[in-house]
């Protein structure tokens, strides 16, 4: 059972006393400190505390880093930490994160002044990757532990932890592994010290014993409290992913700037169309640009009525919506070539509410320069004058009304400001055509469209386009051309294999940004062995990213073998197994992704441009934004903003966003809710000792992440 140390509020005079601050600026001993809500993350360059910054970015938690690596960082002191503001004692930071339980030298003045800041304002410690220590609170991992790779191992949420910052976990905290060549997950698995006051959150059997070891826990001492984490790991992998948000939640005690969810929403495209199928002897699409000069016979692939029946009956399992992109021709064509009959027609505008609906286009024509396909891969039209041919506005806003126009006529219940261009057309495509077709923004405008999807493989950032926002879309790797698995396999390995096995050579062309295969796959076992395991991890890894992009796959993906819905199946049901009911995957429309994704980027700015500022005084949580900056915060069920209710309920929390008129915003904490305070030892003397240097890591967790280092965000 978690132990509780007795805790007691410190006076003002205790406070300043111990930080060394002037003391005449005072009202009385019964002031509550201020605590700004900001982080202090201490970096060292490794993949541990940069996975936490990865965190803090993503949901808009401010933080300020201090990157021991460089010469002319600031000296972290008592004047760093803390100091009076009207009258009253402020703390600058409400969590403190290290590399390891100490990175400074012995005896460091600097980790003294941490230990006596954490001592007076009750402030947490992360310790992002640690060896297993007694001044860890932990024994050593020679005596009846373990130290190495824990690839592949399934670790478990305990009860503390379940009580704790990880109650929104089921259970089971899954460790990556996706090489056998490659170590990519090292840590140290260790019991209690001998009269520690330790709780184990997060634990995985000890090899060859049957106790079990903490991966992470909390360790209380000397008034302080500490997050002991000992193992490490890089911001994309599952196992952190999984545990980030009760790492945040844990040192901020639940209240925070920013908010973290687990989204999922999936485009079909080219719905009432038919796609052309790869050809698996040209090694081209027929009736597509990648076969020139009207190589081979189209093959179109079309879903069925009983393919919709399937999509309904599966969404229905899964209490989740696809969106449909649809193309009002494609039925046209069907009626004409078929005495006026359109069964998939008929059966989805029955069925018309139980999906989400977007304008696809009317035709799915190409939307950005005239395309000569006379080569592979095809050019730009020009005109006499060597200047690029732009398809028309005229046709971009046809294209758009009269597919509307189908969609109201059918029924169909549609939003007139969302579009996705067939291929993203008229928005840049690189190298053929590097600029956005100019009718575009003027087309988006003459309709009132406010979000068009874009591909996020090529530009993963929001960006405007006349009176619109892009939302970038995440590609699928499960082809369009593909109604089935050993068609999608052969052009998977068209794709991925060299000109010596056989392969396009794509993958030698560019390495820096595909990998070819070591052997091409077997077209009869690949799809389920190789690409659905590999395709469900990176989109699993997106939901668990907060990350609200929509993916897209294509209707042709759910005829035929429906090769679409093993990888989301693994992905719904993956995610099932590792989450509590209290965190369900948030399935929005593209509105709404556009909406969050527009707010993120103003509320980025603004914390960037020091324009935030927000603090909390006993029970009271105070934020000052800019006017017209929606205020995202995490706090804890039960808070109130101006006597009502704020936000909505998530993974055990209140969290979403907040208009800000210009003025500050009042949130109260429920009683439950407890102001931090000192404990009752807090004035015992702290020995800074440096760690043992054995902190590992795996090539597989650092060599492979990419670095960005922030000063303050």
């Amino acid at each position: 059972m978690k132990r509780t140390l007795r805790t007691t509020a410190p006076t003002v005079g205790a406070l300043i006393a111990a930080l060394g601050l002037p003391a005449g600026t005072a009202h009385a001993d019964t002031t509550e400190p201020r605590i700004d809500l900001r982080v202090l993350l201490v970096s060292d360059g490794g993949p541990a505390t940069d996975a936490i910054a990865a965190e803090l970015d993503t949901a808009g938690t401010p933080y300020t880093e201090v990157d021991l690596t460089r010469p002319n960082r600031p000296v972290i002191g008592a004047g760093f930490l803390a100091d009076t503001l009207d009258g009253g004692p402020r703390a600058k930071y409400q969590a403190v994160v290290l590399p390891n339980d100490n990175p400074f030298a012995a005896g460091s003045a600097e980790m003294a002044a941490l230990a006596a800041y954490e001592q007076t304002y009750a402030i947490p410690q992360v310790d992002a990757y640690t060896y297993a220590r007694p001044e860890a609170g932990l024994q050593y991992p020679v005596s009846g532990g373990y130290s190495g790779s824990v690839d592949g191992v399934r670790a478990e949420v305990t009860t503390a932890g379940k009580a704790g910052p990880f109650g929104y976990l089921d259970g089971a905290v899954l460790f990556e592994d996706n090489s056998p060549s490659v170590g990519e997950s090292y840590a140290y698995l260790a019991s209690p010290a001998a009269g520690a006051d330790f709780t184990p959150y997060i634990e995985a059997p000890i090899p060859g014993t049957p106790k079990q070891g903490s991966l992470v826990g909390e360790y209380r001492h000397d008034g302080r409290r500490e997050l002991v984490v000992t193992f490490v790991c890089n911001q994309y992998q599952q196992q952190f992913r999984l545990l980030a948000r009760g790492i945040v939640e844990w040192m901020t005690g639940g209240v925070h700037l920013g908010a973290s969810r687990n989204y999922f929403a999936v485009h079909v495209d080219d719905v009432f169309a038919a796609d052309d199928r790869w050809d698996t002897r040209l090694n081209c699409t027929p009736g597509d640009v990648d076969c020139a000069n009207d190589q081979g016979k189209p093959s179109p692939i079309r879903m069925t009525s009983a393919d919709v029946d399937h999509a309904t009956a599966w969404q229905s399992a899964h209490h989740f919506t696809l969106d449909l992109a649809f193309n009002g021709a494609g039925s046209v064509d069907q009626r004409a070539d078929n005495d006026g009959v359109d069964e998939l027609a008929d059966k989805l505008i029955a069925d018309r509410n139980r999906f989400r609906w977007i304008n696809h286009t009317y035709t799915h024509a190409f939307l950005g320069c005239e395309q000569d396909t006379t080569v592979v891969p095809w050019k730009c039209a020009t005109n006499a004058d060597g200047s690029t041919e732009w398809v028309s506005r005229t046709t971009v806003d046809d294209e758009i009304a009269n597919n509307r126009v189908w969609g109201r006529t059918a029924g169909l219940p549609l939003r007139d400001d969302e579009l996705v261009t067939g291929e993203h057309s008229g928005l840049m495509v690189l190298p053929q055509q590097p600029a956005d077709n100019p009718g575009l923004a003027l087309a988006l405008a003459d309709n009132g469209i406010a979000y068009t999807g874009s591909d996020n493989s090529r530009e993963p950032g929001q960006r405007r386009v006349g009176p619109a926002l892009t939302v970038p879309r995440y590609p699928v790797n499960v082809f369009y051309n593909a109604g089935k698995a050993a068609e999608e396999v052969d052009e998977y390995n068209w794709i991925y294999t060299s000109r010596a096995q056989g392969g396009s050579g794509v993958c030698e062309d560019s390495p820096a940004t595909t990998t070819c295969l070591t052997a091409p796959l077997d077209t009869t076992t690949g799809y389920a062995d190789r690409i659905v395991p590999q395709e469900t991890r990176t989109d699993l890894g997106h939901v668990l990213s907060n990350d609200p992009r929509p993916h897209f796959i294509h209707q042709s993906n759910l005829a035929e073998e429906r090769v679409a819905y093993p990888v989301l199946d693994g992905v719904l049901d993956g995610y099932d197994a590792l989450f509590a009911d209290n965190t369900p995957v948030v399935n929005l429309r593209m509105k709404d992704i556009g909406t969050e994704l527009k707010r993120r980027a103003a509320w980025q700015t603004a914390l960037r441009a020091g324009q935030v500022t927000a603090y909390r005084i006993g029970g009271t949580v105070t934020v000052d934004a800019p006017s017209g900056v929606a205020v995202t915060a995490t706090l804890p069920t039960g808070t109130t903003l101006n006597g009502s209710g704020y936000g909505e309920a998530y993974a055990g929390a209140l969290s979403g966003w907040t208009p800000s008129a210009g003025s500050p915003l009042t949130l109260t904490l429920p009683s439950t809710a407890a102001a931090p305070a000192a404990t009752a030892d807090a004035g015992e003397a702290v020995t800074a000792t440096r760690p043992a240097p054995d902190t590992r890591v795996p090539a597989g967790v650092k060599d492979q992440v990419p670095y960005t280092v922030t000063a303050e965000n």
